[in-house]
């Protein structure tokens, strides 16, 4: 099978700005490119295995086919690298950065975040995204030479601006852009405006099937809006005889299908007559997006996801308890340090804003399960009221 031709306004590894410290190649293991090596980095991290246990959409679920960030940041590797291969971008840039997105988590989403955000305010506050470049950046440090990853100049850059340039960097981003500037006012790459858009593509859908799961969302109520409703008139069609549940699984393929082709299709017009990655950084405005039409749909299904779902009232519940377990973690271990492991304790610092953030790594690195049993062993009881499903 041929490999296809690489655009001009791909990303080229053998052209990476490098790295932020030097590294011998002598004996390298493989023959693989830098983007290679930065998502291999990224899959046998510690960050990335804790995915496994942190929360999706529902908080800590008892159900072995609930999504979790894991299974997600999965997904959209998956939808990222067909739009990547079919634009002719680099795959192995795009699937790091798909795979990376989500490791600046705490436990519980964005829950978590929110009690982590509270509990720092005074030291800077907490932004999953930048926690998620001072993981790779400085915490997760299995080698020997340096702190962090050392991942490329290109999936620092993907992960710090896939959402679009920074005007105003949260003090970890900073921290990184000081000592290995990204470009912060720019847009980033095209990889990277890819996996942003995959994102968006797979918990647009995915959660529309573990919503239906829980029986937190109804097909009726899902076929008010038009582009949910036109396409299930169409499976029904194609597939008169099969079981609701396979219909309704055919559904979601279908409507990444069509989210998947419209962002290829649309991105492919956007780029014409870019000549160069550069081009991409300088235009202005994103390069790899939905088009007007398809804009305004995915809007129409966010609202409805998070009128129906997210904001549903047995999510806010569980949401509230494990704001809860987040912000007792965080006193606790202010009164008391000696509950952190030893390993964390042994790097306490003594000062703010130093010491706040430190404690703040220690719990947005537990997963949702940890932090239930962190809660549960300095305050004697498990709390309640964090599983809806």
């Amino acid at each position: 099978m041929s490999h296809p031709v690489r655009a001009p306004y791909a990303a080229d590894p053998a052209a990476s700005r490098g790295r932020e410290f030097a590294e011998e190649r002598q004996g390298s293991r493989g023959p693989r490119s830098e983007f290679q090596r930065d998502r291999d980095r990224i899959v046998h991290s510690i960050a990335f295995r804790r995915l496994k246990a942190k929360t999706q959409v529902f908080v800590a679920p008892d159900g072995d086919h609930y999504r979790t960030r894991l299974t997600h940041s999965l997904e959209v590797a998956q939808i990222g690298r067909v739009i990547a291969r079919a634009l002719g971008l680099d795959e192995d840039l795009t699937e790091a950065l798909c795979l990376a997105h989500d490791i600046g988590h705490p436990p519980f989403g964005h829950a978590g975040e929110t009690a982590l955000q509270e509990a720092t305010a005074h030291a800077g506050g907490y932004d999953h995204n930048a926690q998620g470049l001072r993981t790779l950046a400085r915490l997760e440090s299995p080698y020997c030479g340096h702190d962090g990853l050392n991942l490329s100049w290109e999936t620092l850059e993907g992960l710090a601006k896939h959402n679009g340039p920074v005007s105003a960097p949260h003090w970890a981003l900073a921290e990184v852009d000081r000592a290995f500037p990204l470009d912060l006012g720019q847009w980033a790459g095209l990889e990277a405006q890819v996996a942003a858009i995959a994102d968006d593509i797979a918990y647009d859908n995915h959660d529309i099937d573990d919503g239906l799961r829980a029986g937190f969302l109804q097909l009726d109520d899902m076929l008010t809006l038009d582009v949910l409703a036109d396409q299930w008139r169409a499976v029904e069609a194609r597939f008169p005889g099969a079981p609701r549940e396979r219909q309704l699984r055919e559904l979601v393929r279908t409507q990444i299908g069509l989210m998947v082709n419209d962002v290829i299709e649309h991105t492919r017009v956007q780029a014409a007559g870019m000549t160069s990655a550069a081009d991409v950084r300088d235009a202005g405005r994103p390069t790899a997006s939905f088009s007007p039409g398809m804009a305004v749909a995915e809007r129409t299904l966010k609202r409805f996801m998070y009128q129906r779902l997210y904001y549903h009232p047995e999510q806010i519940a569980a949401a509230e308890a494990a704001r809860d377990v987040v912000a007792r973690l965080f006193v606790a271990y202010v009164q008391d340090p000696t509950t952190m492991p030893e390993s964390w304790l042994a790097g306490l610092p003594q000062d703010e804003p130093g010491r706040s953030r430190h404690i703040a790594d220690f719990i947005a690195g537990m997963t949702d399960r940890y932090a239930i049993e962190q809660c549960r062993r300095i305050y004697g009881k498990a709390p309640g009221g964090l599983r809806n499903v």
